[in-house]
Protein backbone atom coordinates (compact mmCIF):
# COMPACT_ATOMS: atom_id res chain seq x y z
CA UNK A 1 0.00 0.00 0.00
CA UNK A 2 2.81 2.42 0.87
CA UNK A 3 4.36 1.63 -2.53
CA UNK A 4 1.25 3.06 -4.21
CA UNK A 5 1.07 6.21 -2.08
CA UNK A 6 3.69 8.30 -3.94
CA UNK A 7 2.32 7.42 -7.41
CA UNK A 8 -1.19 8.32 -6.21
CA UNK A 9 -0.06 11.66 -4.74
CA UNK A 10 1.85 12.57 -7.92
CA UNK A 11 -1.11 11.62 -10.13
CA UNK A 12 -3.47 13.55 -7.85
CA UNK A 13 -1.26 16.65 -8.13
CA UNK A 14 -1.18 16.41 -11.93
CA UNK A 15 -4.95 16.03 -12.20
CA UNK A 16 -5.93 18.73 -9.75
CA UNK A 17 -3.82 21.30 -11.59
CA UNK A 18 -7.04 22.01 -13.52
CA UNK A 19 -8.03 23.81 -10.31
CA UNK A 20 -4.98 26.07 -10.68
CA UNK A 21 -6.21 27.00 -14.15
CA UNK A 22 -9.62 27.78 -12.71
CA UNK A 23 -8.09 30.11 -10.10
CA UNK A 24 -5.99 31.84 -12.76
CA UNK A 25 -9.13 32.46 -14.81
CA UNK A 26 -10.74 34.21 -11.84
CA UNK A 27 -7.73 36.21 -10.62
CA UNK A 28 -5.98 37.22 -13.84
CA UNK A 29 -7.62 39.93 -15.92
CA UNK A 30 -5.45 39.00 -18.87
CA UNK A 31 -3.62 35.77 -19.60
CA UNK A 32 0.13 36.01 -20.19
CA UNK A 33 0.00 34.20 -23.50
CA UNK A 34 3.75 34.32 -24.14
CA UNK A 35 4.45 32.59 -20.83
CA UNK A 36 1.65 30.06 -21.46
CA UNK A 37 3.10 29.33 -24.91
CA UNK A 38 6.59 28.81 -23.47
CA UNK A 39 5.22 26.57 -20.69
CA UNK A 40 3.20 24.39 -23.06
CA UNK A 41 6.17 24.06 -25.42
CA UNK A 42 8.35 23.15 -22.43
CA UNK A 43 5.86 20.46 -21.36
CA UNK A 44 5.83 19.00 -24.86
CA UNK A 45 9.65 18.87 -24.88
CA UNK A 46 9.74 17.07 -21.54
CA UNK A 47 7.12 14.52 -22.54
CA UNK A 48 8.49 13.79 -26.02
CA UNK A 49 12.08 13.41 -24.81
CA UNK A 50 11.32 11.19 -21.82
CA UNK A 51 8.92 9.07 -23.89
CA UNK A 52 11.28 8.48 -26.82
CA UNK A 53 14.59 8.28 -24.93
CA UNK A 54 13.68 6.69 -21.60
CA UNK A 55 10.22 5.11 -21.38
CA UNK A 56 10.24 3.50 -24.85
CA UNK A 57 13.59 1.79 -24.28
CA UNK A 58 12.69 0.63 -20.76
CA UNK A 59 9.61 -1.00 -22.25
CA UNK A 60 11.67 -2.50 -25.08
CA UNK A 61 14.26 -3.97 -22.69
CA UNK A 62 11.51 -5.49 -20.54
CA UNK A 63 9.75 -7.08 -23.53
CA UNK A 64 12.97 -8.28 -25.20
CA UNK A 65 14.04 -10.00 -21.96
CA UNK A 66 10.79 -12.01 -21.94
CA UNK A 67 9.99 -12.44 -25.64
CA UNK A 68 13.39 -12.29 -27.31
CA UNK A 69 14.97 -9.52 -29.38
CA UNK A 70 12.79 -9.78 -32.48
CA UNK A 71 9.38 -10.41 -30.87
CA UNK A 72 10.12 -7.96 -28.04
CA UNK A 73 11.04 -5.18 -30.49
CA UNK A 74 7.88 -5.75 -32.55
CA UNK A 75 5.72 -5.83 -29.40
CA UNK A 76 7.24 -2.54 -28.20
CA UNK A 77 6.54 -0.76 -31.49
CA UNK A 78 2.99 -2.18 -31.63
CA UNK A 79 2.23 -1.07 -28.06
CA UNK A 80 3.76 2.38 -28.71
CA UNK A 81 1.48 3.05 -31.67
CA UNK A 82 -1.37 1.31 -29.85
CA UNK A 83 -1.15 3.99 -27.14
CA UNK A 84 -1.35 6.66 -29.84
CA UNK A 85 -4.35 4.91 -31.40
CA UNK A 86 -6.14 4.74 -28.02
CA UNK A 87 -5.86 8.44 -27.27
CA UNK A 88 -6.66 9.33 -30.91
CA UNK A 89 -9.80 7.18 -30.71
CA UNK A 90 -10.88 8.99 -27.55
CA UNK A 91 -10.33 12.30 -29.36
CA UNK A 92 -12.37 11.06 -32.32
CA UNK A 93 -15.49 10.10 -30.36
CA UNK A 94 -15.65 13.45 -28.53
CA UNK A 95 -17.24 16.29 -30.57
CA UNK A 96 -14.67 18.94 -31.52
CA UNK A 97 -16.66 21.70 -29.83
CA UNK A 98 -16.21 20.04 -26.42
CA UNK A 99 -12.84 18.38 -27.07
CA UNK A 100 -10.05 19.97 -24.98
CA UNK A 101 -7.50 18.59 -27.45
CA UNK A 102 -8.90 20.76 -30.26
CA UNK A 103 -6.90 23.99 -30.39
CA UNK A 104 -9.00 26.98 -29.42
CA UNK A 105 -8.73 29.99 -27.16
CA UNK A 106 -9.40 29.21 -23.50
CA UNK A 107 -10.33 32.79 -22.63
CA UNK A 108 -13.80 33.73 -23.79
CA UNK A 109 -14.67 37.23 -24.93
CA UNK A 110 -17.51 38.65 -22.87
CA UNK A 111 -18.73 40.86 -25.72
CA UNK A 112 -19.07 37.92 -28.12
CA UNK A 113 -20.21 35.37 -25.51
CA UNK A 114 -23.04 33.03 -26.59
CA UNK A 115 -26.22 32.71 -24.60
CA UNK A 116 -26.04 31.53 -21.00
CA UNK A 117 -27.47 28.05 -21.69
CA UNK A 118 -24.96 27.38 -24.47
CA UNK A 119 -22.08 28.60 -22.28
CA UNK A 120 -23.11 26.29 -19.44
CA UNK A 121 -23.35 23.37 -21.85
CA UNK A 122 -19.91 24.19 -23.26
CA UNK A 123 -18.36 24.24 -19.79
CA UNK A 124 -20.02 21.01 -18.62
CA UNK A 125 -19.14 19.08 -21.79
CA UNK A 126 -15.58 20.40 -21.70
CA UNK A 127 -15.30 19.15 -18.11
CA UNK A 128 -16.66 15.74 -19.19
CA UNK A 129 -14.28 15.57 -22.17
CA UNK A 130 -11.30 16.45 -19.99
CA UNK A 131 -12.32 13.81 -17.44
CA UNK A 132 -12.41 11.17 -20.21
CA UNK A 133 -9.00 12.25 -21.50
CA UNK A 134 -7.56 12.25 -17.99
CA UNK A 135 -8.21 8.52 -17.47
CA UNK A 136 -5.41 7.26 -19.76
CA UNK A 137 -3.20 10.17 -18.67
CA UNK A 138 -3.75 9.13 -15.06
CA UNK A 139 -2.77 5.53 -15.80
CA UNK A 140 0.34 6.75 -17.66
CA UNK A 141 1.39 8.92 -14.74
CA UNK A 142 0.61 6.29 -12.13
CA UNK A 143 2.51 3.49 -13.89
CA UNK A 144 5.51 5.76 -14.51
CA UNK A 145 5.63 6.80 -10.85
CA UNK A 146 5.29 3.20 -9.69
CA UNK A 147 8.19 2.10 -11.88
CA UNK A 148 10.56 5.05 -11.43
CA UNK A 149 9.71 8.24 -9.47
CA UNK A 150 12.73 9.94 -11.03
CA UNK A 151 11.06 9.67 -14.43
CA UNK A 152 7.57 10.37 -13.11
CA UNK A 153 8.25 13.75 -11.46
CA UNK A 154 9.08 15.64 -14.69
CA UNK A 155 6.17 13.87 -16.43
CA UNK A 156 3.83 14.95 -13.63
CA UNK A 157 5.09 18.53 -13.92
CA UNK A 158 4.53 18.52 -17.68
CA UNK A 159 0.99 17.11 -17.37
CA UNK A 160 0.21 19.58 -14.57
CA UNK A 161 1.23 22.49 -16.81
CA UNK A 162 -0.93 21.28 -19.68
CA UNK A 163 -3.89 20.73 -17.31
CA UNK A 164 -3.87 24.40 -16.30
CA UNK A 165 -5.37 25.77 -19.54
CA UNK A 166 -7.86 22.89 -19.48
CA UNK A 167 -9.01 24.17 -16.08
CA UNK A 168 -9.46 27.63 -17.59
CA UNK A 169 -11.45 26.14 -20.48
CA UNK A 170 -13.89 24.55 -18.02
CA UNK A 171 -14.27 27.36 -15.52
CA UNK A 172 -14.61 30.42 -17.79
CA UNK A 173 -17.83 29.44 -19.63
CA UNK A 174 -19.45 28.05 -16.46
CA UNK A 175 -18.58 31.18 -14.50
CA UNK A 176 -19.95 33.42 -17.26
CA UNK A 177 -23.12 31.33 -17.42
CA UNK A 178 -23.81 31.13 -13.68
CA UNK A 179 -21.81 33.95 -12.09
CA UNK A 180 -20.71 31.40 -9.48
CA UNK A 181 -16.98 31.01 -8.89
CA UNK A 182 -17.71 28.08 -6.59
CA UNK A 183 -19.62 26.13 -9.24
CA UNK A 184 -17.03 26.89 -11.94
CA UNK A 185 -14.18 25.77 -9.68
CA UNK A 186 -16.07 22.61 -8.67
CA UNK A 187 -16.56 21.44 -12.27
CA UNK A 188 -12.91 22.18 -13.02
CA UNK A 189 -11.78 20.34 -9.87
CA UNK A 190 -13.92 17.26 -10.62
CA UNK A 191 -12.67 17.00 -14.21
CA UNK A 192 -9.10 16.86 -12.89
CA UNK A 193 -10.03 14.31 -10.24
CA UNK A 194 -10.56 11.78 -13.06
CA UNK A 195 -6.78 11.58 -13.47
CA UNK A 196 -5.90 9.93 -10.11
CA UNK A 197 -9.12 7.88 -10.25
CA UNK A 198 -8.15 6.64 -13.72
CA UNK A 199 -4.68 5.79 -12.52
CA UNK A 200 -5.81 3.77 -9.53
CA UNK A 201 -8.70 1.99 -11.28
CA UNK A 202 -6.53 1.16 -14.29
CA UNK A 203 -3.80 -0.22 -12.08
CA UNK A 204 -6.20 -2.29 -9.93
CA UNK A 205 -7.68 -3.85 -13.09
CA UNK A 206 -4.24 -4.69 -14.48
CA UNK A 207 -2.58 -5.74 -11.21
CA UNK A 208 -3.90 -9.36 -11.16
CA UNK A 209 -2.39 -10.01 -14.62
CA UNK A 210 0.74 -7.90 -14.15
CA UNK A 211 3.98 -9.40 -15.49
CA UNK A 212 7.10 -8.13 -17.22
CA UNK A 213 5.35 -8.53 -20.58
CA UNK A 214 2.21 -6.66 -19.48
CA UNK A 215 4.35 -3.97 -17.85
CA UNK A 216 6.42 -3.54 -21.03
CA UNK A 217 3.29 -3.21 -23.17
CA UNK A 218 1.77 -0.64 -20.77
CA UNK A 219 5.00 1.36 -20.59
CA UNK A 220 5.35 1.43 -24.40
CA UNK A 221 1.69 2.47 -24.67
CA UNK A 222 2.33 5.22 -22.12
CA UNK A 223 5.15 6.54 -24.33
CA UNK A 224 2.78 6.62 -27.30
CA UNK A 225 0.09 8.45 -25.31
CA UNK A 226 2.61 11.05 -24.13
CA UNK A 227 3.94 11.72 -27.64
CA UNK A 228 0.44 11.98 -29.11
CA UNK A 229 -0.70 14.45 -26.43
CA UNK A 230 2.41 16.55 -27.05
CA UNK A 231 2.00 16.65 -30.84
CA UNK A 232 -1.79 16.85 -30.98
CA UNK A 233 -2.49 19.19 -28.07
CA UNK A 234 0.47 20.89 -26.45
CA UNK A 235 2.37 22.14 -29.50
CA UNK A 236 -0.69 23.45 -31.42
CA UNK A 237 -1.91 25.22 -28.26
CA UNK A 238 1.56 26.63 -27.58
CA UNK A 239 1.72 28.06 -31.10
CA UNK A 240 -1.75 29.58 -30.79
CA UNK A 241 -1.11 31.34 -27.49
CA UNK A 242 2.22 32.91 -28.48
CA UNK A 243 4.75 33.40 -31.24
CA UNK A 244 5.92 30.33 -33.15
CA UNK A 245 9.54 30.68 -31.97
CA UNK A 246 8.56 30.91 -28.29
CA UNK A 247 6.85 27.51 -28.37
CA UNK A 248 9.89 25.99 -30.13
CA UNK A 249 12.28 27.54 -27.59
CA UNK A 250 10.11 26.04 -24.84
CA UNK A 251 10.18 22.65 -26.61
CA UNK A 252 13.98 22.64 -26.83
CA UNK A 253 14.34 23.87 -23.24
CA UNK A 254 12.06 21.07 -22.03
CA UNK A 255 14.14 18.47 -23.86
CA UNK A 256 17.38 19.89 -22.47
CA UNK A 257 16.11 19.97 -18.88
CA UNK A 258 14.78 16.41 -19.21
CA UNK A 259 18.09 15.20 -20.72
CA UNK A 260 20.15 16.76 -17.91
CA UNK A 261 17.82 15.44 -15.20
CA UNK A 262 18.12 11.90 -16.59
CA UNK A 263 21.94 12.17 -16.77
CA UNK A 264 22.04 13.25 -13.11
CA UNK A 265 20.41 9.94 -12.11
CA UNK A 266 22.95 7.76 -13.99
Amino acid sequence: MSQMMLPFILTLFAGLSTGIGSLIAFLAKKTNKRFLSLSLGFSAGVMIYVSMIEIFFKAKNSLMAELGDRAGSWATVAAFFGGMFLIALIDKVIPSEENPHETKSVIADNEDAPKTKKLMRMGVFTALAIAIHNFPEGLATFVSALQDPGIAIPIVTAIAIHNIPEGIAVSVPIYQATGSRKKAFLYSFLSGLAEPVGGVIGWLILMPVMSDVVFGIIFAGVAGIMVFISVDELLPAAREYGEHHISIYGLIAGMMVMAVSLLLFL
